[in-house]
């Protein structure tokens, strides 16, 4: 029995046990006294699917989540560049296509008037990626990698809205458009289905202010909410 890799082993395992939580990235080591001086044990093993230096492309649909009184969904492009395994950039574009609700319908039925809706058409920007947090999980004996990453930046939204019909109580309701700028944020879940295709889970926040209701002069923030699928190739 080799007593010395023996206590190598007790002294790892009570180390991991008791040792304080800490973060740390693919390059990041431990440095254990007892060890000898020239070894090291690395905190997570290599990366699969590096994103250094890498371009993908990203196709999906979305929905928006929080729509009183419209139906809305959406087409979505992404396309992005990785500087770093942590960091990269990316822009957007999203096509929404809008139809009135179960809620509208019964708020016509009812009374027979409209609410105030404002309703986005397009929305596309830049935003700054970060992704921090990598791993893989064993399920049915398959190995799945992931990625969770964030995203933060700007957007242009090209919207419409039925202000001046809701306001002098036409009979006609009639839209006009109206472009917004808004601040963007997102979180996304990225599966690994092969080294060049992944599988993308994201929700996307654009908060924007715009016009109220009855008083245009007055602005109020709103959020746009969107829960995205996709399908993204990296090379």
């Amino acid at each position: 029995m080799n007593i010395k890799k023996i206590s190598y082993s007790l002294g790892f395992a009570l180390s991991c046990t008791f040792s304080p939580l800490v973060f740390g990235s693919e390059q990041s080591v431990y440095d254990f006294l007892w060890l000898d001086p020239d070894k090291k044990v690395y905190v997570l093993q290599n990366k699969i699917h590096k994103k250094e230096k890498t371009n993908y492309f990203n196709v999906g649909i979305g929905k928006t989540i929080n729509s009183d009184y419209q139906t809305t969904r959406s087409y979505v492009l992404q396309a992005g560049h990785y500087f770093t395994e942590e960091w990269g950039v990316e822009l957007l574009y999203i096509d929404y296509n809008n139809k009135p609700n179960t809620a509208y319908e019964n708020l016509q039925q009812v009374n027979t008037s409209y609410p105030f809706i404002r309703r986005l058409k397009q929305s596309y920007g830049a935003m700054a990626v970060w992704a921090p947090f990598y791993g893989k999980v064993n399920t049915f004996n398959k190995i799945i990698y992931f990625d969770w990453m964030f995203g933060a930046g700007a957007t242009q939204i090209e919207a419409e809205n039925n202000r001046d019909s809701f306001s002098a109580r036409a009979q006609q309701n009639i839209y006009k458009g109206e472009t917004l700028h808004a601040a963007a944020l997102k979180t996304k879940f990225q599966v690994h289905a092969t080294k060049n295709l992944h599988l993308n889970l994201e929700i996307l926040n654009q908060h924007y202010r715009a016009p109220a209701a009855t008083n245009p002069a007055s602005k109020e923030l709103n959020t746009n909410t969107d829960v995205i699928i996709s399908v993204g190739f990296s090379f």
